[in-house]
């Protein structure tokens, strides 16, 4: 039976998804890699990833070697190129193996009369590649950022961008949460030190630990158990802040994937809690987190400019709102952010941030606490959200995070900390 599988043409086909018709990566993947054997699907994955990180200086590559850009049915030629290029620079495959399987992509797609075109260009680049690497190095593309993007980075952090966009290149550190009701994290990371694997604690945030490589989640101690959760540092940082108490009834709204909701029944395992997100799909992640860690929680769908539909009057002693955003402190976990995004929807999503915080603040008792956050490192998002909100609500008291001329904390991606991250602490008076 002839071989028709090629993950070279599978990640072609993927990127093309992504970057021509604006699915998302975390969407588009999981299909692929369903076709293929767990050793694959992490070469896939890697593939995948690697090219929609490094995308800008693939496509000046192609635009230098190619005399005129493959189109309609031959975009998918553009992209198995890429991914050429991706191996040959940044993986450790051999290089004609990397050649071969990359040729044959184009068998694989029904594109068999092109196959000497892709082999010409990738040999092309070999033997030229230490001149146009130099060339790239002078180059826009080198930052790996769209031009829009990079613009509001350069303009909100003057002295910070180039740090903000190196960490949104690298590879993710892989963050812990260890479950307080079990295990201490001491405890924890004694059982982790057995388990032959080596852990470092967040000076800031109670739960987390960071480990010194990346491994699967079988390896970590108890994690079948619910002793532990994979979760980003700054995403922590949201509980920690909300500070749930036993007895309290909570909100956690735009709630999926769940981290933040079984975060909160791991701090106050008597709390009463609501999760509510809009996306139906996504919700099914928060009941299986749920049910790995032996937790209660209500669940629902729904909109959060529209809470009268999902609670009726009810009013909360604790919301936690992470709202909708860019995502642009995640970039390093998500690549296809970059260009999944536009300038324009920046304005769009602080008018739906603004929509959901006025709605839902009335739902806040008198006394209660209301955390607003958000995986963006974007002032029109985060601080200037927060500074006009207070400005038309003098019962909010900002606490904890930053003044009323400066509201909010904001934490940059780095190598050794957490993701992006923006919180504001809000007490309605």
């Amino acid at each position: 039976m002839k071989k028709t599988l090629n993950l070279r043409s599978m990640a072609a086909q993927t990127i093309e998804q992504v970057v021509e018709q604006g699915q998302s990566l975390s969407n588009v993947l999981p299909a692929m890699q369903h076709k293929v054997s767990d050793k694959d699907k992490a070469l896939l994955q890697e593939l995948c990833f690697g090219v929609l990180r490094t995308l800008p200086q693939l496509e000046w590559l192609v635009s230098k070697l190619m005399s005129r850009p493959m189109t309609g049915k031959q975009r998918t030629i553009h992209y198995l190129i890429m991914v050429g290029f991706y191996q040959l620079l940044y993986t450790r495959i051999p290089a004609h193996a990397a050649l071969a399987e990359t040729v044959e992509g184009a068998v694989a797609i029904k594109r068999q009369s092109l196959k000497g075109l892709i082999n010409g260009v990738l040999r092309q680049f070999q033997r030229q590649q230490e001149e146009l690497m130099a060339e790239a190095s002078k180059h826009e593309s080198r930052f790996l950022h769209p031009a829009w993007l990079l613009q509001r980075l350069k303009k909100a952090y003057p002295n910070q961008w180039q740090s903000i966009v190196e960490a949104n290149n690298q590879r993710p550190p892989m963050w812990l949460r260890v479950n307080r009701q079990h295990k201490t994290r001491e405890e924890w990371l004694a059982l982790l030190a057995e388990s032959g694997l080596e852990g470092h604690v967040h000076p800031q945030y109670r739960d987390a630990v960071r480990l010194e490589t990346p491994a699967p989640v079988h390896a970590l101690p108890g994690f079948e158990q619910g002793w532990v959760t994979v979760q980003d540092a700054s995403a922590q940082g949201c509980v920690d802040l909300l500070d749930p108490q036993n007895g309290d009834t909570i909100l956690d709204l735009c709630a999926a994937p769940g981290g933040k909701t079984t975060h909160i029944l791991e701090a106050a395992p008597k709390a009463r809690v609501l999760a509510v997100d809009i996306d139906e799909q996504r919700l099914k992640r928060v009941h299986e987190n749920l049910q790995r860690l032996g937790m209660t929680a209500e669940v629902k769908s729904g909109d959060g400019r529209f809470p009268e539909q999902w609670c009726g009057q009810q009013q909360f002693d604790r919301i936690l709102l992470d709202a909708p955003c860019s995502a642009t402190g995640v970039i390093r976990r998500h690549p296809d952010i970059k260009w999944l995004r536009r300038d324009r929807d920046i304005a769009e999503l602080a008018a739906l941030q603004k929509e959901i915080l006025e709605a839902i603040w009335p739902r806040l008792k008198s006394g209660g606490t209301l955390v607003y956050a958000t995986c963006s490192i974007l002032p029109e998002e985060n601080s200037q959200q927060v500074a006009a909100f207070l400005a038309h609500h003098p019962e909010a008291k900002l606490v904890e995070t930053g003044t009323p001329e400066k509201p909010g904390l904001q934490n940059l991606p780095s190598q050794e900390e957490g993701d992006g991250f923006f919180y504001a602490k809000l007490i309605k008076s």
